[in-house]
């Protein structure tokens, strides 16, 4: 073996010194990864899905599939269980031309393997694609030791994993669409029997029959991204945001109501912890079942009033959708929020065409989850009171009892919240104020408006916006809108008008309402959230009756080109670096603020147990914000263990008065913790003074100094910590 070991590092070492020369720095370096990769392979994608048929998109999705269960079941086991040092680590001769972010495993090459799986998978749809595929893969694997980032060996075990991947990723998923497609999709099957051929000619006969297929294309879809989406959450790549952490110690406090939200969102989180504990999984678990749900509602509504290809393509737009897909991981109150919205828009829809008093309750009950999930469902009432103005026929419904009664109930489900705040001084209504700058004169301004311009936009895919705002205009003078049937709902074919104009009602209000409101204070944009949900299934009909338009072919095309890609980085922005080869700046990364805390809390247990062993005395943390509460109760062990026993490890800073939930809680108020010490916990990014609240609380305070935590191999978080002795 000292042989192989000795001819690996000879190779290596040829490759990495003796070939070096300024155009092998530029070529190699570009091969490793650069600015161009990620949007050549967005543009590549694109093309394949629009432009190559059933046979591209078959391609697409298998390779997807094959890098996916490789890295997770091959690539990643292996070269964590190997363990072996990159080159520049055991050699530091070497010439290190690129970086290899926090991972300092050697082998297989991740970029060897994915460039090699990637050419199997296109020789094995077409067989001459090895002409450019095969020397492109050898290429990066070379550009691997050239840079010093791996050895030869490392490189040929990335080409045997990726190709074997490959293989067998293609002949495993071609084999399980014979078996599910003869079973459950017979007449695609008969068009398509291998993913790997041309599809036989469309039988006209068969389109009507082929709903039936995208009905049950839609389910698989629904159910396949439940089940990925558990799987992530299980894995345990993320962490819970601040947010998260403290709502899910409302969890453990289960109440009327709570200082700024309604109870909702601590039922959420004591239902997933009640299943799964108090995990990550556990505390998120509702976000993908109700993501699940509310895609089979949306599949079900759209499918009745077009057909069910446009319910399945919906499905992918929604997917494709930033703040959609991010509600589906993480657990806020904008997931209850948008499935109380949208089963109240299902509802009421039925409510006034069918004249259903039954279904007026249902949509009260859906407007009081509504409340109970977040303060801004109000806008329901006003967007039901738009729909009556704009169809008088919908005004019959005010004379009979239904709407009354859906009011009833929904006034009924705000009593707890009215109750929890008489008892509390009306603390909700002062801090809902003062969050929307209401306490405040009105000073109209633009400075707010360009960020909500630009990123509302961003967040809901800019292809599909200008696809849904295309919509949102233009059916109020289409003709062949006109020419459809306005009183009656019909169970299929084309929508009708009123319902285009109910969809706009739902959805356009709470738009319009925060695009204006930017000129008095800042608007955050998941605000605008519930108004996703009826504005996609507008542009989803809207587009259905136009499905012949180039434009609205395109803009669904590059919608989900683009879209569905960002969504799988959004969930693992290392990606991007090793596509780009360069790695996103901490401000630009969305996902540093749900990474790093565990690290956080095991830094600032090592402190605390070091001033209670030094001292003797029990010493508990003191948080500066509500939200490093939460995390530190959630990732310190010994803290989650306090948690509700009316003695919690970590408490948040004092006030004189009320600034979050904990301190309406006595146990989180220390002011009886006589004799105790403490360790105070700064969020900053410079050394700040000692608090002088501290100083009149403690009899001495004395900083211990900056920290930082790395995530890994950068800095993600930095706290300041302060040894706080003898609580007075």
């Amino acid at each position: 073996m000292d042989w192989l070991v000795a001819l690996d590092l000879s190779v290596f070492r040829f490759i990495n010194h003796t070939l070096s020369n300024p155009v092998f720095d530029w070529l190699m370096l570009f091969l490793s990864g650069n600015s161009y990769s990620l949007p050549l392979i967005i543009g590549v994608a694109i093309w394949l899905l629009t432009r190559c048929g059933a046979k591209g998109r078959c391609f697409v999705v298998v390779l997807a599939l094959s890098l996916w269960l490789g890295d997770s079941l091959l690539f990643n086991p292996v070269k964590k269980a190997v363990a072996r040092p990159r080159p520049y680590v055991t050699h530091p001769e070497t010439n290190r031309r690129v970086g290899a972010g926090g991972d300092r495993k050697s082998f297989p090459s991740g970029h060897s393997a994915n460039s090699a799986c990637a050419a199997a998978v296109a020789i094995l749809f077409w067989r001459r694609s090895w002409r450019f595929m095969v020397p492109l893969a050898a290429c990066v694997g070379i550009s691997r030791c050239y840079n010093g980032v791996h050895y030869p060996s490392d490189v040929l075990g990335g080409w045997a994993f990726g190709a074997f991947a490959g293989v067998a990723g293609t002949f495993v998923v071609d084999a399980a669409w014979g078996v599910v497609g003869r079973r459950y999709f017979p007449l695609w099957y008969a068009r398509l029997p291998s993913l790997r051929r041309d599809p036989l000619p469309a039988d006209p006969a068969d389109t009507e029959a082929t709903q039936s297929h995208w009905l049950r294309a839609g389910y698989a879809l629904i159910g396949l991204l439940l089940f990925v989406r558990i799987c992530y959450l299980g894995a345990g790549i993320i962490e819970l945001s601040e947010d998260e952490a403290y709502q899910w110690l409302w969890s453990k406090h289960l109440a009327l109501s709570y200082y700024s939200k309604p109870p909702g969102i601590a039922l959420a989180h004591w239902v997933g912890t009640h299943i799964f504990g108090d995990t990550e999984l556990g505390a998120r678990l509702l976000s993908p079942v109700i993501a699940a749900v509310l895609g089979v509602m949306m599949l079900r509504f759209v499918t009745r009033y077009a057909n069910a290809k446009t319910g399945f393509l919906l499905l992918l737009a929604v997917t494709a959708t930033p703040l959609l897909s991010v509600g589906s991981i993480l657990i806020t109150i904008d997931p209850l929020l948008v499935l109380c919205w949208t089963a109240a828009l299902i509802s009421g829809w039925r409510a006034i065409t069918e004249n259903s008093t039954r279904q007026w309750v249902t949509t009260g009950l859906w407007w009081g989850g509504a409340f109970l999930s977040k303060y801004s469902s109000p806008f329901l009432w006003a967007s039901f009171g738009i729909f009556f103005l704009l169809w008088p026929p919908a005004r019959a419904q005010l004379r009979r009892p239904g709407p009354w009664l859906a009011l009833l109930v929904n006034l009924l489900c705000t009593l707890p919240v009215v109750v929890w705040n008489a008892q509390h001084d009306w603390i909700t209504v002062h801090h809902v104020s003062d969050r929307g700058g209401l306490s405040s004169a009105w000073q109209p301004t633009l400075r707010f408006f360009w960020d909500f311009l630009f990123t509302v936009p961003a967040l809901l895919n800019p292809f599909l916006f200008i696809a849904v705002v295309w919509a949102a205009v233009a059916f109020w003078r289409d003709p062949a809108m006109k020419a459809t049937d306005n009183k009656r709902p019909p169970t299929g074919g084309d929508p009708p008008e009123m319902l285009l104009r109910y969809l706009f009602c739902l959805g356009a209000p709470v738009f319009l309402f925060y695009f204006a409101y930017t000129l008095r204070a800042r608007v955050q944009p998941n605000w605008i959230a519930p108004a996703a949900a009826p504005l996609l299934m507008l542009a989803a009909l809207y587009w259905h009756v136009h499905r012949d338009s180039r434009a609205g072919r395109w803009l669904l095309g590059l919608g989900l080109g683009v879209g569905l890609p960002v969504v799988v980085l959004l969930h693992e922005t290392k990606l991007v670096s090793k596509i780009s080869g360069w790695s996103l700046p901490l401000s630009m990364d969305p996902l540093n603020r749900v990474r790093g805390y565990r690290k956080l809390a095991a830094v600032v247990g090592e402190q605390r147990t070091a001033l209670e062993v030094a001292d003797g005395h029990p010493t508990f943390i003191i948080a500066d914000h509500y939200g490093r509460a939460g995390l530190l109760s959630f990732y310190l062990p010994e803290a989650k263990a306090t948690v509700g026993t009316g003695r919690p490890l970590v408490t948040v800073r004092s006030s004189d008065v009320p600034e979050n939930q904990l301190w309406f809680w006595p146990e989180y108020r220390y002011d009886q913790r006589h004799g105790e010490n403490a360790i105070y916990v700064l969020g900053t990014e410079t050394e700040a003074a000692i608090p002088p609240r501290l100083l009149t609380e403690f009899t001495s305070v004395k900083s211990l100094g900056l920290f930082k935590v790395a995530d890994p191999g950068r800095a993600s978080h930095q706290v300041q910590l302060f040894a706080c002795r003898g609580k007075l």
